[in-house]
């Protein structure tokens, strides 16, 4: 028998450069530090830990096609081949902390440079075009942070230095919506067009056309930022990263009374649902790094890309998953499609 054994699975079998997978496999042999290793196309890999059933590897960056064939070696001798996806960056240089946003008009990608609190960068939004090529907008605003089109395909962005709600007019203009928002992050629509803000400091405001913020629940304080995404069953869920290793998803229904969807992640983040119900999250959980994916009756949880830093995702028409890093964006074909209000 081979040396280097069989593989048997890859969980997950989709990747960003940087995350790690769990290869599973059958009588993989170790010899020695030299004599054997974990390939990514040919191309040797960092093994983070192994063993003759399990070798956890990193995804190195820089590959040619989104496909990738894993293998391992010992000794000479070769398992056999599993492919994965790993995700092509698109972007880099960036500082986003919540989701990207795809422009239902032309499916170009709103990006942020966001920078510390009350930092002023020369740019701080993007668009990528389908095409992969990325512009400055000149529109300016300080610490953008949540980023939604409603309905009418207006774009609209939480500034959380100045507690507000902006609308971008033509990539130029930016004007005030609402204010009094606290420390604005989060931002989604429902079905019906309301805009809905996260204040991280423990408050969600319902915000009508008039652009008065009006109180609709109130939960625990996050560290770092609101996350907001609409289910199908017209329900707001939200993220409130904290520190304990151990944060929920709640459940926001229409009266504004909240409950815990989902307890057990670390620092979870940007949220996105599928047309089938499924909920993924940017999230840790199990020591696992990555976009997490929740069944819709919130039995089960599983990783579903594996990466590390991630702060948010969305989807576009064409069923790619684009994945946000603190300082890069990747595109992921996985053929999923997106609800149409995140």
């Amino acid at each position: 028998m081979s040396k280097a054994g069989k593989i048997t699975s890859i969980n997950p079998p989709r990747a960003i450069p940087g995350g790690e997978i769990f290869i599973e496999c059958e009588d993989f042999q170790i010899s020695n530090l030299e004599n054997f290793g974990c390939f990514f196309n040919r191309q040797k890999v960092r093994i983070v830990g192994a063993s003759p059933n399990r070798v956890i590897a990193a995804v190195p960056d820089d590959f040619d096609s989104t496909e990738v064939k894993v293998h391992l070696e010992s000794d000479g001798s070769k398992s056999n081949s599993v492919n994965i996806t790993v995700g092509k960056k698109i972007a880099e240089d960036l500082h986003i902390v919540a989701n990207p946003a795809v422009d239902p008009k032309d499916d170009s990608i709103i990006l942020t440079r966001s920078g510390s609190r009350g930092q002023q960068l020369p740019t701080t939004l993007f668009r990528l075009d389908k095409n992969g090529f990325l512009t400055e907008m000149s529109a300016d605003i300080l610490n953008p942070t949540g980023v939604a089109f409603d309905r009418t395909g207006q774009l609209f962005i939480t500034a959380r230095a100045d507690g507000e709600v902006c609308r971008i007019e033509s990539d130029e203009e930016v004007v005030p919506f609402a204010s009094d928002l606290g420390i604005a992050t989060g931002i989604a629509f429902d079905k019906n067009g309301l805009m809905f803000v996260g204040d991280r400091s423990g408050t969600l405001y319902r915000v009508p056309e008039t652009g008065r913020p009006e109180s609709f629940a109130l939960l625990e304080a996050s560290v770092s930022a609101y996350h907001l995404a609409f289910g199908r069953d017209e329900k707001l869920y939200v993220t409130a990263p904290g520190l304990s290793g151990f944060d929920a998803i709640y459940r926001v229904d229409k009266d504004g009374f909240d409950e815990v969807f989902y307890r057990g992640f670390g620092r979870p983040q940007g949220l996105a649902f599928d047309r089938a119900g499924n909920l993924y999250a940017a999230a840790s959980s199990e020591g696992r790094q990555g976009i997490m994916r929740i069944a819709s009756d919130a039995e089960k949880a599983e990783i579903f890309v594996a990466g590390m830093n991630v702060v948010g995702l969305c989807f576009t028409r064409k069923g790619e998953m684009i994945v946000a890093t603190n300082e890069a964006v990747y595109s992921l074909p996985i053929g999923i499609e997106g609800t149409l209000l995140n």
